[in-house]
């Protein structure tokens, strides 16, 4: 009768392992996100993600992700893109491939909550502007958030290569 118990509790303990060694996975992720956000001011939480991204001659329901990190010098990268959704759409002359996209490489500098200056590449290709040719801008670029606006807006919006406003948008996290 004790082999018996003994035995029952063995395979007890036996099957549980797989289900201990998960729970403990979860937990070391867990942990793992919670340190990158450890010893950032609570401004700087607020920036650091993943964020939405939107030009509005792409989509404003289909986003794409603009990524900002802490980086070790301390300084924040801001990399991301919005790509259109591959398909074809009609224009006066017939219709054509839409690969139009918006996209960000450089670094973020925190002003304050409503206002982050952006400084590196922005490069915008959309079918109906510059002759369907990529726009590139590179500098310094202001995002700002005004009223109760729910992501801060590149206030340089005067297209370089032709005459139109881009609307580039990063979105406060969820």
């Amino acid at each position: 009768m004790k082999r018996i118990i003994l035995a029952l509790i063995a395979i007890a303990l036996i099957a549980s392992v797989p289900f201990t060694m998960e729970a403990k996975k979860k937990t070391t992720r867990k942990k793992a996100k919670t340190e990158n956000l450890s010893g950032l001011t609570a401004l700087e939480r607020k920036v650091v993600g993943k964020h939405m991204l939107s030009l509005q001659w792409i989509s404003w329901e289909s986003f794409g992700s603009v990524e900002i990190k802490k980086e070790a010098d301390g300084t924040f990268s801001c990399r991301g893109e919005q790509l259109a959704r591959k398909c074809t759409k009609d224009v006066e002359q017939g219709n054509i491939d839409n690969d139009d996209y918006v996209k960000l490489d450089g670094t973020i500098e925190i002003v304050d909550a409503d206002h982050l200056v952006f400084t590196g590449e922005i490069r915008t290709k959309v079918y109906h502007i510059n002759n369907g040719q990529e726009v590139l801008r590179s500098g310094t670029f202001n995002f700002v958030t005004k009223e109760n606006r729910k992501y801060w807006r590149m206030q340089e919006i005067s297209n370089p290569a032709d005459n139109c406003a881009d609307y580039i948008d990063i979105y406060f996290k969820r």
